[in-house]
């Protein structure tokens, strides 16, 4: 059965076809919760609420649209709220990782450079910290971003410009 075929069942409130569309996006939400909170038990719990939050307001799903981003939307706004609670975090908090399997250098380099990355990325608001999110490792459009945020479009694009502009500033003093 097709996701759309899937999620027009759940909407109408078949509970196996809401968990089908659960274990066919699990993934896709902890990876976005993960790449917000930075820490995997948080990310665990935010998917978990993000789900629990879908499960409520199912009868707001479109059936006509991808479930993918209905999920996604909501668990980035789950993590927005508890980044919300959070005190600032800062770029020196983090440590280096020693890498578990020493393998050749290139390899190495690119674990160490997308590790600074995550950490760099940790420390924008979560405003910021949405706005890469949602248009990087989503690939929404800036209108989807808009919409998923509940923002005008104007502050999007800004916010992603800003994000960008603090994440090269925070990578170029490493």
């Amino acid at each position: 059965m097709d996701e759309n075929a899937l999620a027009q069942r759940a909407a109408q409130g078949d509970r196996d076809a809401f968990g089908e569309l659960v274990r066919l996006h699990q993934a896709g939400v902890y990876n976005a919760a993960y790449r917000m909170l930075g820490e995997r038990r948080d990310a665990e719990d935010a998917a978990q609420e993000a789900f629990v939050r879908a499960f409520r307001s199912i009868r707001t799903l479109d059936p006509s649209r991808p479930p993918g981003p209905w999920f996604r939307k909501i668990a980035v706004n789950v993590c927005l709220n508890r980044l919300e609670r959070r005190e600032p975090q800062q770029l020196d908090d983090y440590l280096p990782v020693p890498s578990p399997d020493p393998g050749p250098e290139p390899q190495a380099v690119e674990r160490e450079r997308s590790r600074q990355v995550r950490a760099a990325l940790l420390t924008l608001p979560p405003r910021y910290r949405a706005a890469i999110e949602l248009r990087a490792f989503e690939e929404l459009s800036y209108a989807e971003m808009a919409e998923a945020l509940g923002r005008p479009l104007s502050d999007v694009k800004s916010d992603l410009f800003r994000a960008r502009r603090m994440l090269a500033k925070k990578l170029s003093i490493e």
